[in-house]
């Protein structure tokens, strides 16, 4: 029987990660299939807790998914599994509104699951305890079943917060992270840096594992996860005749690719091939290409030094080559990038010189309606997503009414659109969750098809 288990925490910073990977890895080590999870849109987490797992991590949202679908895909990806771990951000209330809608606390609701709640002990002691139960009296439909203590100092301090939480809130304390000498996660802006770029990242799963099999009580953790309904997994509808080859650029500067993105694609009829944009010579030859997001910034000067995998992109969309660039992928589609004064040639697919601000330009949910022509999504359909990012565009000489995007939530590219276009090409600073735009899947391999069929690129 699977067992599922959410764990949350009281604020971002709470050590959930910690916990969530740890518990993820030190399970896996012991030969348990795990299934991982992360609430909300979130690359980097996921990525983290793939690792852990060995296996791909799925993304939850309910502000980019409906509650249908979230059941649909938990129970789905869960079928098959010992056990389920979903990891939930920012606090355990915190959502989008005063009564806490799209929180973690309401998709442990949706998914029936119990909680495991991280706090932070930073310089506190029985106030642990009032916070804790402040939890639980907010609202007494979630269940949590478990209290893991972060950033403990001393054995006196455990023990006292321990016994605090015990004796006030009835909920037992399954575990005790001490305070580390240095974070487990290397941080940058964003938050933590992505394991693809990280050189430690095998030593940090080691010390993660180790950790959470030293200071979390395992088994008393199991025995507190809920049975996860059962479902029967369908028949996967094959797209009949030859497969789609659709390349992603994959490496330490795009990274950022929902697992159920690549699934929709490969469910779809695509065989999809893995690109380093800093080794490869030039473009295999395809029938589509998939930017996701990532950190080109943190890669310019290896990406520029690419001149002939630069150019050959360039040829492809000038071609008339499938292409759907998000964030990351459209800063790689544009002419350069300024970094610290030094100017960072890029593909130069679109006349755009990016640049790069301290703080955030664009941050959070976002929605477009498709008000213009372009290669993959139907006029006037309306789009969730979401943008992260800190680049900005210094130079760019376009009309943004040429822009195929309208934003009716957030920022966009340039005055509230987004979406550039040219040829076959779609670049645009949002993300999207296939499984809640599935007209994202439907109409990027429609267009690859289409190219394919009527007899490829124009020479």
């Amino acid at each position: 029987m699977t067992k599922g288990i959410v764990v949350a925490g009281l604020s971002g910073g709470s050590g959930k990660s910690v916990v969530s990977v740890g518990l993820t890895a030190a399970l896996a080590r012991q030969g348990k299939v795990v299934v991982p999870f992360k609430k909300g849109p979130d690359y980097i987490d996921a990525g983290w807790l793939k690792l852990a797992a060995g296996r791909s991590c799925y993304n939850l949202d309910p502000y980019l998914m409906s509650m249908e679908c979230i059941r649909n895909s938990f129970l789905e990806q869960s079928t098959g599994a010992d056990i389920a771990i979903l990891e939930g951000n920012r606090g355990l209330y915190d959502g989008v509104n005063p009564e806490g809608g799209y929180s973690t606390a309401e998709l442990s609701l949706t998914l029936n699951l119990p909680v495991l709640l991280v706090v932070n002990c930073t310089k506190t002691t029985r106030t642990v305890a009032a916070m804790v139960l402040g939890c639980l009296n907010l609202d007494e439909r979630i269940d949590i079943r478990g209290v893991v203590l972060n950033q403990i100092g001393t054995k006196r301090h455990e023990s006292i917060v321990t016994q605090a939480v015990e004796t006030y809130t009835g909920i037992p304390v399954l575990g005790a992270v001490p305070r580390m000498k240095k974070d487990i996660f290397p941080m940058r802006h964003l938050g933590v840096t992505p394991h693809q770029e990280y050189e430690g990242s095998d030593e940090a799963m080691t010390l993660l594992a180790n950790t959470a099999e030293e200071h979390l009580d395992l088994g008393r953790i199991q025995e507190i996860m809920a049975p996860v309904g059962r479902q029967q997994r369908d028949s996967v509808q094959q797209v009949q005749g030859k497969k789609l080859r659709i390349g992603l650029l994959m490496d330490a500067a795009f990274q950022f690719y929902y697992s159920e993105n690549l699934e929709a694609l490969e469910r779809g009829g695509a065989e999809l091939v893995a690109i380093n944009a800093m080794e490869e010579k030039v473009l295999p030859e395809l029938d589509g290409l998939y930017i996701g997001g990532g950190f080109p910034e943190t890669s310019a000067g290896a990406l520029a030094a690419n001149k002939s995998f630069r150019n050959s992109v360039k040829t492809a969309a000038a071609a008339g080559l499938p292409i759907y660039a998000e964030c990351g992928g459209l800063i790689y589609l544009g002419e350069s990038i300024e970094l610290e004064g030094e100017v960072h040639l890029l593909a130069g697919v679109f006349p755009i010189r990016f640049g790069m601000s301290k703080k955030p330009q664009a941050h959070g949910y976002s929605i477009f309606e498709v008000d213009e022509n372009n290669p993959f999504y139907p006029l006037a359909s309306e789009v969730r997503g979401h943008e992260f990012r800190y680049s900005t565009v210094l130079e760019w000489s376009g009309n943004p009414k040429d822009l195929a995007l309208k934003m009716k939530r957030g920022v966009g590219f340039v005055g509230g659109r987004d979406g550039l276009t040219t040829k076959n090409v779609l670049a645009l600073y949002t993300h999207v969750h296939a499984l809640g735009t599935p007209e994202w899947a439907k109409g990027f391999l429609g267009r690859c098809r289409e190219v394919r069929d009527r007899g490829g690129l124009q020479k």
